[in-house]
């Protein structure tokens, strides 16, 4: 890969309005060889060759992740890349978004996988350390006092202050015209829109949907974390949302299922959900009504 900013190598220890779920991974075509892409490891390679001739008045998409790419993020990089005319990820584990220490220590980094595997859809990614993106030692964040206390805010006090904090961050950073985000994280995806219009961002926030394994399950780095008894029964967390009738039946069935339920909740026609097997934490959406209709989908 062609690195930008000093020749070092981090570390590769351990380190998602409307939702549609295909059941089956959708096929992404491979683009042809491609150049290696940037690698930009320091903030001030990345600025000097944004303002280059080359990315200079260019559409821009961008994929903003945590590393450990899956088919999810592939399907998200190809969209990006079908898009616009130049393509960048970033690989940055946010500090911010985990309560647990140890969750973070585990979260998986692998950089030169990762961006081998983006190779084919990005011009460059930036990789920058938190330091760099954090050099207030994190006294400024970005708040949301409303849909970011439910769900997920709820189990995971500031999570959402620390996603929309590192999101608006990188926003600036990047200048993308288009960003894009897995509708996996629904709740995630609601607020990253709703920050941006409510900061009049000139950004283009796209939704895209969700990749599963033939199973049904959503793909996410933590899924390897789970045994092979555990990852089967895992499969069974989309279809029960799916076939309840109401959040609370689905709950039910959850924990009938051997689930730990952290919640289970409807939402502007979707059910949103979080289990744990095996201690890991598993979260999932499915439309349960039409978007236009509000009728039930079955």
């Amino acid at each position: 890969m062609t690195r930008r900013g000093p020749a070092r190598e981090r570390r590769d220890d351990l380190q998602e309005d409307r939702p549609t779920v295909p059941l089956l991974t959708p096929r992404v075509a491979q683009p042809v060889a491609s150049p290696a892409p940037e690698v930009c490891l320091q903030l001030d390679e990345w600025r000097a060759l944004r303002a280059s001739p080359d990315w200079t008045g260019r559409t821009l998409g961008f994929v903003p992740t945590m590393g450990a790419l899956h088919a999810g993020h592939v399907a998200l990089l190809a969209r990006a890349r079908a898009e616009n005319e130049r393509v960048v990820l970033s690989i940055f584990v946010n500090p911010t978004q985990f309560e647990d220490p140890m969750d973070l220590d585990r979260y998986p980094r692998m950089l030169e996988a990762d961006v081998a595997r983006a190779r084919p859809f990005v011009d460059a990614v930036l990789a920058p350390t938190a330091e760099a993106l954090y050099p207030d030692d994190y006294r400024y964040r970005l708040t949301e006092y409303s849909h970011s206390l439910r769900q997920e805010g709820a189990h995971r006090p500031g999570h959402f202050e620390g996603v929309l904090t590192v999101v608006l961050k990188l926003l600036h950073l990047v200048q993308p015209r288009r960003a894009y985000f897995g509708e996996k994280d629904w709740q995630q995806l609601e607020l990253v829109r709703g920050m941006v219009e409510a900061l009049f961002l000139p950004v283009e926030i796209v939704g895209c949907p969700t990749v599963r394994d033939a199973d049904g399950l959503a793909l996410s780095s933590r899924n390897r974390r789970l045994s092979a008894a555990a990852r089967a029964q895992a499969a069974m967390f989309p279809r029960l949302l799916r076939s309840a009738d109401d959040a609370a039946e689905a709950a039910a069935q959850l924990r009938a299922a051997g689930f730990e339920v952290d919640y289970v909740d409807d939402c502007k026609g979707v059910r949103v959900g979080a289990v744990r097997l095996e201690g890991v934490r598993l979260i999932d959406n499915v439309r349960v009504k039409d978007a236009c209709t509000l009728a039930p989908i079955r």
